[in-house]
């Protein structure tokens, strides 16, 4: 099997079907809410929790059997139902319109894999196995969220507005890299843990 290639993909007002929406489904369905794509969800019959989804607007909802037509402009497929053959029908008839897809839990009916994530804010890691094990990927997932805790939400996002001030500025080019490659290190970011640690102690003192 070829290497695959890692990159985060722009799915912000995007069209995105889902196809099923049981126990299997809705997981990967909640994992769409936060992209900004356009989610619709077509299935013989959906979770509570997905028609509450539809309910409060988040993703449009149809109750109903899978048709060709329902791959119309579509950027992204994800297929999750119980049925192999239905499974395998959505699949190929993606590949014939070169939309990209994923049949959860079968990897070679898959364009992409969902990886292991860790997240803190706008910092994410993803482990992939290239479906392989995806256990193997979720106890790394484990191992990095202990690495990288939450206070590494804060920090990123205290790093993209200093990036942004200096870029701005009229420093030199090389000064510039250097400096911003100092506010990277684990020196800083410890620093900044224990400057904000500091502050909350003096703030329930007082």
């Amino acid at each position: 099997m070829k290497s695959l290639f890692p990159m985060f993909v722009k799915l912000d007002g995007r069209q995105v079907l889902v196809v099923g929406a049981g126990q299997v489904g809705e997981p990967k369905i909640r994992g769409l809410l936060s992209t900004g794509a356009k989610i619709r969800v077509v299935a013989h019959k959906a979770s509570e929790g997905v028609r509450e989804l539809a309910r409060v607007g988040q993703i449009v909802l149809e109750e109903r059997d899978f048709v060709l037509s329902d791959l119309d402009n579509v950027f992204l497929v994800v297929v999750a139902t119980s049925s192999r053959d239905l499974n395998e029908f959505v699949f190929v008839e993606a590949q014939s319109r070169r939309i990209l897809c994923n049949v959860v839990d079968v990897p070679e009916q898959c364009d992409f894999y969902y990886p292991a994530v860790v997240q803190r804010g706008d910092l994410q890691i993803a482990i992939s196995t290239s479906g392989q094990s995806p256990s193997l990927a979720q106890k790394i997932r484990q191992q990095l969220e202990r690495q990288f805790g939450p206070g590494y939400a804060h920090w990123v996002a205290e790093l993209g507005d200093t990036r942004r001030k200096v870029l701005a500025s009229n420093l030199d080019p090389e000064r510039k890299r250097d400096l911003l490659q100092s506010l990277a290190s684990v020196e800083a970011f410890e620093a900044a843990l224990e400057t904000e640690s500091n502050t909350t102690t003096r703030g329930a003192a007082v």
